[in-house]
């Protein structure tokens, strides 16, 4: 068991991505805190996990609220080893049609909050001497540019760089930074994404959706359970001499 007695904090935990790698990270010997700004259903998910997971509220737009919620995690598991940074939101339009709303919503979410997350939790594996892991999620829009997509790309792109400075300052502290970039990912946030691509490029409901995923080289799009081997290897003591990389779970779609 690769993370035997490890104490994971994962934000967006209560489905998708966060919770498959919760579900992932428990099979591995962990115990995970689910962290999610919908609390009810972040405590239906830990209460399928049984007493390896805790829930808590969380707003990472808020240092409040990411403050309170490190410290329910210290007061109930004692100490937290991993971080995994994988709250976000999506949004999209034309250029000339972005608001400053969405912007403003989109970076203080995707960017902000993975800042401010992974210095509250910096500060608590510094304090405690032993190092950790924090794991960022960025995502294959971080890597190129898209015509509806500008400043959900731009988020992305921010969270890669933030990784690249994070994971070469903490190192020093025994502290490995790293990034997992997915490509399309079949989840419920998905069909929101192709709602608003059907708007913009007057497509049929689930004809986007469909596309995206006969264009993936490995022939569909990912899972959540598809990218848990690539969160326990950067959690485990295997990444030990990993610093600062994000890596592409995406089926091919992107080389770099």
């Amino acid at each position: 068991m690769r993370l035997k007695d490890k104490i994971a904090f994962i934000t967006g935990g209560a489905r998708g991505i966060g919770a498959a790698i919760a579900e992932g990270f428990v099979a591995e010997g962990a115990k995970v805190v689910l962290a999610d700004i919908d609390l009810a259903a972040a405590q239906d998910t830990a209460a399928k996990m049984g007493r390896a997971a805790f829930a808590v509220a969380l707003d990472v737009t808020k240092i409040e609220s990411i403050n309170q919620a490190v410290a329910q995690a210290e007061t109930h598991f004692g100490h937290i080893d991993i971080l995994v940074n994988n709250a976000a939101i999506f949004d999209l339009a034309p250029i000339v049609e972005i608001s400053e709303a969405s912007y403003d919503r989109l970076f203080t979410v995707n960017v902000k909050g993975t800042l401010f997350m992974l210095q509250a939790v910096a500060k608590h594996m510094i304090k405690r001497g032993q190092g950790g892991k924090i794991i960022n999620f960025a995502s294959q829009a971080g890597r190129r540019g898209e015509p509806l997509v500008a400043v959900y790309c731009a988020t992305k792109a921010a969270v890669i760089s933030l990784t690249q400075s994070a994971g070469l300052d903490l190192i020093k502290h025994g502290i490995n930074v790293n990034g997992i970039s997915p490509g399309v990912v079949d989840t419920p946030m998905w069909d929101q994404v192709d709602a608003l691509f059907a708007r913009y490029e007057n497509r049929p409901l689930g004809e986007k959706k469909r596309l995206v995923g006969e264009a993936v080289p490995f022939g569909r799009m990912g899972k959540p359970a598809d990218h848990v081997g690539c969160a326990i290897f950067l959690a485990s003591p295997e990444s030990d001499y990993v610093v600062a990389q994000t890596y592409n779970v995406d089926g091919g779609q992107w080389m770099s």
